[in-house]
C-alpha cells in the first residue's frame, strides 16, 4: 500500500516508517526535517513540509491509500488539532478515506481509565495544553466522515516488544500500568490497515 505518515520523524512516526517499509509498504514521510529520519529505502519518499501548509499537506496525500497521523508537540497545544484539520480537508479533497491516528489514553471517554496522577498532575497541570489539543484533534476526526481509527496509547516506553498488552479495553477496568512500548504502538497502528475490528473506534492500549 501507499502510505503517508505525518509526524514521521517523531518518536512514534520514525518507528511507523521503519515497520511499514519492512512490511513492503511504500511510505511518504512528511516532516519539517525529513532528512533526520535516518532511514534509507527505495520505497521511502521524504516530503519536507509543515502541517499548517494546506497545499503541502494536500500534495503529500495525493495518490495515497492510507494516512497515518503521529503528530506531537510535547507539552504544547494546537499542532495536533490544527494539523489534523488540514489533513482531513486534504483527504476529502484527494479522495483518500482511511485515516489512522495516534492520540492518548485519557482523551474522550477513556478519561475514567486514568489514575489520580495522570488526571490531576499530568493532564490538568503539566500536559494540560497537549491534552486539550488531543481532545480537539479527536473531535475533528470523529466528525470527519472518513474511515478512521484512533489509537489511544498510555505513556510511551522504549521497552522491547514481546509482552502481551491490553487493547480495546473497557475504561472502567483497573490494574493498568500506564505504559506501552513505542514499537507496540506503531505495530498496532499498522495492523489497522488489514484489520477492521476497530474501524470507527478509539481503542486504548496499555500494559
Amino acid at each position: 500500500m501507499k502510505l503517508v505518515i505525518f509526524g514521521a520523524t517523531g518518536s512514534i512516526g520514525r518507528i511507523l516508517v521503519d515497520q511499514a517499509l519492512n512490511q513492503g509498504h511504500h511510505v511518504t514521510a512528511f516532516s519539517r526535517k525529513p532528512s533526520t529520519i535516518g532511514i534509507t529505502d527505495e520505497k521511502l519518499a521524504l516530503f519536507e513540509g509543515d502541517v499548517f501548509d494546506e497545499q503541502a499537506v494536500s500534495q503529500a496525500i495525493t495518490g495515497q491509500d492510507a494516512v497515518f497521523i503521529a503528530l506531537g508537540a510535547g507539552r504544547k497545544g494546537d499542532v495536533r488539532a490544527k494539523g489534523t484539520w488540514n489533513i482531513i480537508a486534504a483527504m476529502k479533497q484527494q479522495g483518500v478515506s482511511r485515516l489512522i491516528c495516534q492520540t492518548t489514553l485519557g482523551a474522550g471517554d477513556s478519561w475514567p481509565a486514568l489514575n489520580f496522577f495522570w488526571k490531576h498532575i499530568m493532564f490538568n497541570l503539566l500536559l494540560k495544553a497537549a491534552h486539550i489539543d488531543h481532545e480537539l484533534q479527536e473531535q475533528y476526526i470523529v466528525n470527519s466522515d472518513l474511515d478512521w481509527t484512533i489509537i489511544r496509547p498510555s505513556a510511551f516506553t522504549n521497552e522491547p516488544t514481546g509482552r502481551p498488552f491490553r487493547k480495546g479495553f473497557n475504561t472502567s477496568e483497573g490494574g493498568l500500568k500506564f505504559k506501552i512500548p513505542r514499537v507496540e504502538v506503531a505495530a498496532f497502528m499498522i495492523e489497522q490497515l488489514t484489520d477492521n475490528t476497530y474501524l470507527l473506534q478509539t481503542p486504548a492500549i496499555s500494559y
